[in-house]
């Protein structure tokens, strides 16, 4: 028999559910099963952009969920500022922040809900107007609850591009392109919180934080009309649940018309996380966003303090080093990922024709067990115990770049990872791994400044970096029994397990 031929990977390719030697329950399919009748086996489909409409798609959907980013860590410099101005305390602006994710988290599974079934497009053009008004409204909210309506609002309007962008990159780049691409949206991305904080903190130190909000909101209008001009719908064609509808109109599968509106449960992605697979990801994800938050919150109560550093920009600015080692680990893991799945495919017993979902994975392992835990503990020993102000801030922004780095290498392989499974309901499955991930961290959140105000900075960091490494606990567990657990889920994954 011939060898089979070196094809690039794609859905359509074979793909190995069975690659352990443990057996699921029901197991009663062959080890190696075919994606062609679940993915309709047209690669074509892909083809429908040329190269270069398709980097304006990944620009356009990358720069908005640039914006959405920058809202979000634009607010955190100048809490002190917004709370002088509205005459109330921090802690109570503070507020506002944990406010913005659980809304953002909502908001996600509520576009990526709608997305399905009217489109990518129509999603962003309808969720853009509401963030440009409630930016308008934030700068002028001179009372803490109106503050906190607009700032859910804005936090609503701006989180689409969050959830349906990714499903935009899983509707125009093939398996083997994605990871690139993926990649490439969350280094441009990522570059709005790496300059938000120094940008946000400069403009409230000079003028004030009113204008910083006006400013995102004309931005919001420029990202309106390119969105609408440029960015076109990218959904495969006949995916869409009002194609869908349509269709049963036209054979008369439905006895009434339905109307243009309709009511969907946004809450039904988060039926995805009955996948044990998708489940363990998504805790994984959160147990290093973790460490993010415990480093960054409170970086004006540890750093900030312990060096004497008051100026806001100069505050604003120690984000900067974990924001850019974010913009360099984003298109670092969809390299490594990608070239790890192919290396893993050509080098499988049963042909390079085989391919396995969990194969992305294996690239999160070393940032996971060494790079995210060790620089959380090292950074906080650094704080606690160097006392030289040239050297405790040098040493903090170098383990600050680095852990920045090592965030990327593990949410970016775990963000594809869970596109690649759940192609078609890609955006949901962005949405409710990001609400889910959320919730947590937003809890989390709550108890990082009495953590270390009660146990200092270095048990409070130990804390995070435990956390971490349950987290690449729960990688390996699935990259060991990966293909077990997808044939065990109720949960239909791309590689037609039940």
């Amino acid at each position: 028999m011939a060898p089979a031929p070196d094809v690039p990977i794609s859905e359509t390719t074979p793909l190995l559910i069975n690659h352990t030697s443990y057996l699921p329950p029901r197991a009663a399919s062959p080890p190696v099963v075919d994606v062609k009748s679940y993915e309709d086996g047209d690669d074509s489909v892909y083809d429908r952009f040329s190269r270069g409409e398709k980097r304006t798609i990944l620009t356009i959907i990358s720069c908005s969920v640039l914006l959405t980013l920058f809202t979000s860590c634009s607010f955190t410099p100048v809490i002190p500022q917004i709370a002088e101005d509205l005459r109330t305390t921090g802690s109570i602006i503070n507020f506002s922040v944990g406010l913005f994710i659980c809304t953002a988290a909502f908001g996600s599974l509520f576009w990526a809900r709608y997305s399905g079934y009217y489109g990518r497009q129509p999603i962003y053009i309808v969720s853009l107007p509401i963030y440009i008004l409630a930016s308008f409204g934030v700068s002028l909210s001179h009372s803490v609850p109106t503050l906190l309506l607009f700032r859910a609002l804005q936090a609503f309007g701006s989180c689409a591009f969050q959830s349906v962008g990714a499903g935009t990159i899983s509707d125009i780049y093939r398996l083997e392109e994605r990871g690139r691409a993926m990649g490439v949206y969350y280094c441009l991305a990522l570059l709005g919180p790496a300059i938000a904080p120094f940008i946000g903190g400069l403009v409230a130190h000079h003028i004030s934080w009113r204008i910083m909000q006006i400013s995102l909101g004309i931005v919001g209008l420029i990202d309106l009309f390119c969105v609408i001009t440029f960015l076109p719908e990218t959904t495969h064609p006949g995916k869409r649940g009002i194609d869908r509808a349509r269709l049963e109109q036209a054979l008369g599968d439905v006895d009434e018309k339905r109307g243009s509106v309709v009511l969907l449960n946004p809450f039904k992605a988060l039926g995805l996380m009955k996948s044990p697979v998708l489940l363990l990801i998504t805790l994984a994800m959160s147990t290093m966003m973790i460490t993010d938050f415990v480093i960054m919150l409170p970086i004006a109560y540890t750093i900030g303090q312990r060096y004497g550093i008051t100026n806001k920009a100069l505050i604003g600015a120690l984000f900067l080093p974990d924001g850019l080692g974010n913009m360099i680990g984003a298109p670092l893991s969809g390299i490594l990922s990608d070239r790890t799945l192919s290396r893993l495919r050509r080098t499988r017993p049963s042909g390079p024709g085989s391919w396995i979902p969990e194969d992305r994975l294996h690239s999160t392992l070393p940032s996971a067990l060494f790079i995210v835990p060790l620089t959380t503990l090292l950074l906080g020993f650094s704080i606690q115990y160097i006392d030289d102000v040239l050297w405790g801030v040098g040493v903090a922004v170098v383990l600050l770049g680095v852990h920045g780095v090592g965030m990327l290498l593990v949410a970016g392989p775990g963000a594809t990872y869970c596109v690649d499974i759940m192609r078609e309901r890609s955006a949901e499955v962005i949405a409710a791994n990001y609400a889910l991930r959320s919730f947590i961290t937003s809890v989390t959140i709550l108890g990082i400044l009495p953590a270390i105000e009660t146990f200092g900075v270095v048990w409070t960091n130990g804390i995070a970096a435990a956390l971490s490494w349950i987290g690449f606990a729960l990688i390996w567990i699935v990259i060991r029994y990966g293909g077990p657990l997808r044939a065990w889920s109720s949960v239909r994954h791309t590689d037609g397990s039940p």
